[in-house]
């Protein structure tokens, strides 16, 4: 089991920047392949970033990808979203997640395929 809790979210004027935090408890944090997932209103849950759990691998959604960077501190237990040049449509509830791959090199973007869901931060970008 592993616990997640996300936290950094808030309200941002375009072109600003946000950094997610997303602290694991409980198993040993460095065999999860870690993501985040993204769900705006009226939307379904949407893939943003995810890495593989040895680090070797790592995988962004077009809409984000060299805006945003993924990243972990084994030491802390922690993963961080880092968004830049945000943007409205970006405005969403921001979700951490933990899989338990079979490969060490697996990056899966698919929501069904997280074991773990820490409780969301919202993020809300201006115009």
């Amino acid at each position: 089991q592993v616990q997640l809790v996300e936290s950094g979210g808030g309200l941002v004027q375009a072109g600003g920047s946000l950094r997610l935090s997303c602290a694991a408890s409980g198993r040993t944090f460095s065999n999860y392949a870690m993501g985040w997932f993204r769900q705006a209103p009226g939307k379904e849950r949407e893939f943003v970033a995810a890495f593989s759990w040895n680090g070797r691998n790592v995988y962004y959604a077009d809409s984000v990808k060299g805006r945003f960077t993924i990243s972990r501190d084994s030491a802390k237990k922690t993963v961080y979203l880092q968004m830049n040049s945000l943007k409205p449509e970006d405005t969403a509830v921001y979700y951490c997640a933990a899989d338990t791959p079979s490969s060490a090199y697996y990056v899966g973007s698919d929501d069904a395929e997280y074991d773990y869901w820490g409780q969301g931060t919202q993020v809300t970008v201006s115009s």
